[in-house]
């Protein structure tokens, strides 16, 4: 199966519609979306909608600002403008879509091809896996071979063979990642509407299940229209000047 993965995208309507442009005329079997649909950006009903609108099955787990947005919590641990954000989005977003996000279901969701999904780790959604002491610990008490996982912002990999664990951040415009038999992968794709590797194009994945290949993706879209979006709403300046910095 061919499956197109998508994380983060923060309601950033300017870059999930390049990132859907980009790949419209490509053939996939399905969906994988690791949550965090809203917050920060200014474009909520339109990401929201573009997910709803998806033209296979799209498996879809929660993100932590999707749960502050939904009102299932209450955003304690947000900085200010991230919770200020959460709150114009509960506002503004359409009682549909607001219902959409409120029921996307909570990770780990594990999937027939033998994939595990999750948005901070299959351990605990709200966790953040920056390094190895985190992914040695999800190896031990998870038993899936290749999850895929958002919360971050960064394109990285973990990889486990035997007691090793290795660590790769993902650079450049794209690259294949090559499923090998005997080793375990943590996966993040990196974040569509708000990347955090000091990169600020739109980042997403392509897998192929049956040659057991990953390959990432970054692409421009028009930062500069999602700035204007965020200012233009009344949202923190801050969420406008990082997108050009991918920070």
């Amino acid at each position: 199966m061919q499956f197109l993965i998508l994380s983060d995208l923060h309601g950033n309507a300017e870059a999930t519609d390049a990132v859907l442009r980009r790949v419209r005329r490509k053939r996939f079997d399905a969906y994988l979306v690791l949550g965090d649909l809203v917050g920060y950006g200014a474009g909520p009903n339109q990401v929201v909608e573009a997910v709803r609108n998806l033209d296979r099955p799209a498996h879809l787990v929660r993100g932590n600002h999707d749960k502050v947005v939904a009102g299932i919590e209450r955003g304690e641990n947000f900085n200010h403008a991230a919770l200020a954000a959460a709150r114009w989005t509960a506002e503004h977003l359409r009682p549909a879509n607001l219902r959409f996000v409120r029921e996307l279901p909570r990770g780990p969701v594990d999937l027939p091809e033998g994939l595990t999904i999750c948005h901070g780790s299959p351990l605990d959604e709200d966790q953040y896996v920056f390094s190895i002491f985190e992914a040695w610990d999800i190896f031990g008490s998870y038993p899936a071979d290749v999850i895929f996982f958002g919360h971050t912002h960064v394109p990285s990999m973990f990889v486990m063979r035997g007691r090793e664990t290795r660590v790769a951040l993902l650079h450049g415009t794209t690259g294949t990642i090559r499923i090998q038999p005997g080793e375990r992968y943590l996966v993040n794709p990196g974040s569509v509407g708000q990347p955090r590797d000091r990169d600020p194009r739109a980042a997403y994945m392509t897998y192929d299940s049956k040659t057991r290949t990953v390959r990432w993706y970054r692409i421009p879209y028009p930062v500069e229209r999602a700035q204007q979006r965020i200012l233009k709403r009344g949202l923190p300046k801050v969420l406008a000047d990082r997108l050009a910095l991918g920070v």
